[in-house]
């Protein structure tokens, strides 16, 4: 298979929908027929799992997978990339901030500069002053006491090869922090600038 999409569902009502149209879009302009979208449920209390398990029944791309509580983020986004299948794997979040068309853009520069990670990194940081600010903060103590040369303002959405995706889950934390694991992987990793986009979203 030559990608997998994997986001997670968590109060997703409102935008799966339109996440899973937009993301098919542009995994057809990639690969063809030949992906699959992977929608990880983390307990969601809303009805994003019947939405997309209704979706699911008439496109057999999509790929549903029900945790049986909430985990958190980080989890089951692991659970999703365990699950994929596709020589590349585009790892987004579905709250439509980040914009399923990236992929298109990431997988033109992981072809020009034949790396094994795309990440977006946000132009400017989202939110007010103290939030900018507090996040500059974080960024800074994280790498002086990890020693971990974490990106400034990285989001989720990020394409990886599959020998990537591979090395990622042997890490086998029981407490994950991706943004930790993304970087100690190791690899050519390469940044593309990008905006995310406000919503209504229920957090």
């Amino acid at each position: 298979m030559k990608l997998s999409i994997v986001a997670t569902l968590y109060q997703s009502a409102a935008y799966v929908v339109e996440f899973y149209q937009r993301a098919s879009v542009a995994a057809r302009h990639i690969a063809g027929d030949d992906y699959e979208i992977i929608l990880v449920n983390d307990g969601s209390p809303d009805n994003s799992l019947n939405m997309v398990a209704q979706v699911a029944e008439s496109d057999s791309h999509l790929v549903v997978v029900d945790l049986s509580r909430n985990f958190g983020h980080h989890k089951a986004m692991m659970t999703g990339l365990a699950h994929a299948r596709g020589q590349h794997v585009f790892l987004i979040d579905s709250d439509l901030e980040e914009e399923p068309e990236w992929l298109i853009g990431f997988a033109e520069q992981m072809a020009r500069d034949k790396c094994d990670v795309v990440y977006g990194v946000q132009e400017q940081r989202k939110g007010g002053f103290f939030e900018r600010w507090s996040g500059q903060v974080f960024y800074r103590v994280f790498r002086m006491l990890t020693g971990v040369d974490l990106p400034d303002n990285v989001v989720v959405a990020r394409l990886m090869t599959r020998r990537y995706v591979d090395a990622l889950l042997q890490h086998g934390e029981s407490e994950v922090f991706m943004a930790g694991l993304w970087v100690i992987t190791g690899f050519d990793q390469r940044p593309q600038k990008v905006k995310k986009r406000s919503t209504s979203k229920t957090t």
